[in-house]
């Protein structure tokens, strides 16, 4: 499986763009220098998780606020400060992944409030559907916000990759479900038929769901656990909205694909090589341990868990977190200590809940004290360039994602499953 096609695939983006400014001399040095949040927070010790949620969803508001046209339409930024915030350079793309966690963070809360914010973003997000360019139900993997507010489409991460639309059709449906609104089903629908139409293999085993297509249609040969994982927790949204059992039946296609990664220690394997058969076995990435275990509910991803905890984990100074993968194990991914967080609650064995509270008490210090922080928000890392190992580096700038990760596993909130109706 190529790095550069994952769920991180936006950050592609990134690189073109920072090449962009290196060449007209405008790029800035990657740098932990900056803001380090709020010195009146209160320290460690005394950190109350009620409040630092509550912070956590002001940095969301002010963020979904920033974006808007007059239509209603809000689409956040999904990375600010440090390396992406300089003087010579403001990066502001908004990737549907990240979207799509904000949407879900908002529906988990639930306030009146949260579900304004989370519909302006659901509407937004079928205003580019429905505006796109070939106009076959995709979306693409991120968009300009200044666009948004300007009330057009501006495309700026043009791939429309297998766990991208699969999380765009997580929103949709958690918003279906939440408001009983059929637009937002109508849209998870026609993404969740695209993924079928173009991304199915069920010629070359291990059947599942390719990688998706490059801009100019090319289509991604190679299967991802992520993406397999996605899709599950996906088609099974819309067969329990639709009643229909097609999508129960496409679910299981991807179920049984992550189930086929699994090795023999327990780990999950990132997926296949280009031949979409052969199993790629290295980096190891987070996700394929922890989604698998969020998204198909199966125990046998505990070992995954268990494999996770001897061998991902960081320390970086006061900071305590998974790492991308395997290939660098320097500094935590908050990101990922929000998955893992809530996959060690919701199993809830021995020792899970210490597990659990080591991981999100790193990260609330991180909300109080990291680089480029603001006391609200989280950074994507303890510090700057943690090497992902598929050819990437991450940051210690504010994030929308790994903010709404950490609210998903402060509440217990599973995104991979509708909640029960209230």
């Amino acid at each position: 499986m190529s790095g550069s096609s994952r769920r991180s695939a936006p950050w592609v983006v990134v690189a073109a763009l920072v090449a962009a400014a290196v060449f007209a001399g405008a790029a800035p040095a990657a740098s932990g220098d900056g803001a380090s949040g709020d010195d009146s927070a209160p320290g460690v010790d005394t950190w109350d998780p009620a409040q630092s949620v509550a912070l956590a969803y002001e940095f969301l508001d002010a963020r979904v606020d920033e974006f808007c046209d007059g239509a209603g339409h809000c689409l956040p930024r999904s990375y600010q400060g440090g390396f992406f915030t300089t003087p010579s350079w403001d990066f502001t793309p908004s990737f549907v992944y990240d979207d799509a966690l904000v949407v879900i963070a908002y529906t988990a809360r639930g306030l009146p409030d949260d579900l304004r914010r989370a519909r302006a973003i659901g509407d937004t997000l079928l205003f580019v559907q429905e505006n796109d360019p070939i106009g076959d139900g995709r979306t693409r993997a991120s968009y300009e916000p200044h666009g948004i507010r300007q009330g057009r489409v501006e495309i700026t991460g043009p791939g429309t990759f297998t766990g991208n639309q699969a999380w765009v059709g997580l929103a949709l449906a958690r918003l279906a479900h939440a408001t009983g609104d059929s637009r937002y089903l109508d849209g998870a629908l026609r993404v969740g038929q695209w993924i079928q139409d173009n991304t199915a293999d069920t010629d070359r085993a291990p059947y599942g769901y390719t990688g998706g297509q490059l801009e100019g249609g090319t289509s991604l040969t190679w299967k991802s656990t992520e993406h397999n994982s996605d899709v599950a927790g996906f088609f099974t949204q819309l067969a329990q909205l639709t009643d229909d059992p097609v999508w129960a039946d496409r679910a299981a296609v991807a179920v049984n694909f992550v189930a086929a990664m699994q090795s023999a220690d327990g780990h999950v394997n990132t997926g296949t090589g280009l031949d979409g058969s052969t199993i790629n076995t290295r980096p190891i990435p987070l996700d394929a341990q922890t989604w698998s275990s969020l998204a198909t509910g199966d125990p046998r991803y505990g070992a995954a868990l268990d494999w996770t905890l001897a061998n991902l984990i960081a320390t970086d100074g006061p900071y305590t977190g998974p790492s991308i993968s395997e290939v660098d194990v320097s500094k935590a991914w908050f990101e990922g200590s929000g998955h893992l967080a809530l996959a060690l609650t919701l199993r809830d064995g021995p020792g899970d809940a210490d597990h659990a509270e080591t991981l999100l008490s790193s990260i609330r210090l991180a909300q109080r004290d990291a680089p480029n922080g603001d006391g609200k928000g989280i950074v994507a890392t303890s510090n700057d360039g943690l090497d992902s190992g598929f050819g990437d580096l991450y940051y210690a700038s504010l994030h929308t994602g790994a903010t709404a990760w950490y609210l998903l596993a402060a509440m217990g909130k599973n995104p991979f499953l509708l909640p029960d109706r209230r």
